[in-house]
């Protein structure tokens, strides 16, 4: 487009629209946050939503469509937020995510959509339109109703895809295959469907009933969930092959990595994914209402920096802590957690030793830890990944008090698939598949989310799990590979 029809379709009240200030998330006080599982952030009123709206300025190149890796049509929801039309808002929404309440709340918008939204360029800026937290507003809110319309579903195939693995990839793949008029049945290996939703992400973060509920969509989209199934014990790949047309792998990055220091095998001393899981998935800060356990330690260590370190971190204040200390060897400018959730994890009380690394793990007679020996670390020159890289100060070994230690440096890979599916190619533990298609090396079946990424962000599995749909659609159609 040229210039002038640029200029001529912006709004009227550009000024205005750039000079509102974006709305602020209300939540809980933190002295009361940090002793419940309730949700922090309580969600725009609607006065603010339709204010955040307004903020948009309706460019002719959207970059926020492209930051978004599900291609969410961005500008369109909002202006119809913005136009009070929020069934319009939610319908578009739908037409790209099955997730918009989950992702709404925990995907990093801040690198992603937000990121590239020309409101938030500029030095008299605002910040970017909040397109996570209407995100949330409109998925909220159509939940709200009860009457959210079901969604178009093709006329059977008579092709059938199985799924392995319910988290996010796995959903968001189950979900393009079932409107493609496929039989779709995801198996998961724990007792409850949701992967990393339910196991990994705390209560006060997502709300287990909004991810039941978004499921519960998918359900009604007739896609079978069968849960306590073990793909590689239960059933092998190749043996599911023989009953489906395909496959697709989405079975996550479960496998915690420790440091290999002494004291690792202390009591106590926890990786954080069985500490999340037990407080998220199996209710163990309900205790004895819920039958499955977890120490309450009054001293705490959590030895990390990510936003799984925040839950861990956040998660030990709510069952009782006296004090919760997190470690991490860099600075904190070089935290890759969210700074939402660093500032909330702030707030609530839990303190922050920078620049600290752990040398061992000490422990009582009863092999139970009891503190945590520490060094010191300053920054260096930069690694391959570009950032500073954390190097030793001699004689600077010290000691911290501990009870409890959360390990959360970390997750890889589950290698139970791979190692039962001969001939599936891999490249440290992770499956090797194709990054538009998500094809691996064995025929009918394709693979996405952590288990090919890494380690990853909830919008980023959905996203492989689409581009993988996409590719079995055309797979149990022409029969290609």
């Amino acid at each position: 487009m040229s210039e002038k029809t640029e200029k001529e379709r912006a709004p009227k009240d550009l000024k205005q629209r750039y000079a509102t200030v974006r709305q602020e998330m209300p939540c809980q006080d933190p002295s009361a946050r940090a002793r419940n599982f309730q949700e922090v952030a309580l969600g725009l009123e609607i006065e603010q939503a339709l204010a955040e709206a307004y903020r948009c300025i309706y460019c002719t190149k959207p970059d926020c469509i492209s930051g978004c890796p599900v291609g969410i049509d961005i500008p369109g929801f909002v202006h119809k937020v913005e136009a009070g039309d929020l069934a319009g808002a939610a319908a578009i929404l739908r037409e790209s995510t099955l997730l918009p309440a989950v992702c709404g709340r925990v995907c990093p918008q801040e690198e992603q959509c937000e990121a590239v939204c020309k409101v938030g360029r500029g030095k008299a800026t605002k910040g970017p339109v909040a397109i996570g937290r209407l995100e949330r507003y409109v998925a909220d809110w159509e939940r709200a109703q009860g009457n959210a319309p079901a969604p178009v579903i093709a006329d059977p195939t008579g092709k059938s895809v199985a799924i392995v693995g319910s988290g996010p990839a796995g959903l968001a793949c189950a979900a393009d295959l079932a409107r493609a008029g496929h039989k779709v049945v995801i198996f998961e290996a724990l007792h409850k469907p949701g992967g990393v939703l339910v196991y990994g992400i705390p209560e006060f973060r997502l709300p287990k009933a909004i991810v039941a509920a978004e499921i519960e969509g998918l359900q009604r989209m007739g896609v079978e969930i069968i849960c306590n199934f073990v793909v590689g014990l239960t059933r092998t790949v190749d043996e599911l092959l023989e009953e489906f047309d395909s496959i697709f792998v989405g079975a996550g990055a479960g496998l915690p990595y420790f440091m290999d220091i002494p004291g690792e095998n202390l009591g106590g001393v926890y990786s954080a994914n069985e500490y999340l899981t037990r407080v998220n998935l199996m209710g163990a800060y309900d205790f004895p209402n819920n039958d499955t356990p977890v120490v309450r330690g009054k001293r705490v260590a959590v030895v990390g920096g990510g936003n799984v370190a925040m839950d861990a971190a956040r998660c030990a204040l709510r069952l009782g802590a006296d004090e919760v200390r997190l470690i991490y060897r860099r600075s904190a400018d070089e935290m890759p957690a969210r700074a939402e959730e660093i500032h909330h994890a702030e707030e609530e009380g839990v303190v922050f030793t920078m620049l600290t690394n752990p040398l061992r793990y000490l422990g009582d007679e009863r092999g139970r830890v009891t503190g945590v020996e520490c060094l010191k670390m300053e920054l260096g020159e930069p690694g391959p990944d570009g950032r500073r890289k954390p190097v030793e100060v001699p004689g600077s070994e010290h000691l911290y008090a501990a009870d409890t230690v959360v390990v959360a440096i970390g997750n890889g890979p589950n290698p139970l698939v791979p190692r039962t599916t001969p001939g599936l190619e891999t490249n440290r533990g992770k499956i090797v598949a194709q990054g538009e298609t998500g094809k691996t090396s064995v025929k009918g079946v394709f693979a996405g989310g952590d288990i090919v990424l890494g380690a990853a962000t909830v919008i980023l599995a959905m996203g492989a799990g689409r581009d993988a749909a996409r590719a079995i659609n055309e797979y149990l159609e022409t029969g290609n590979w």
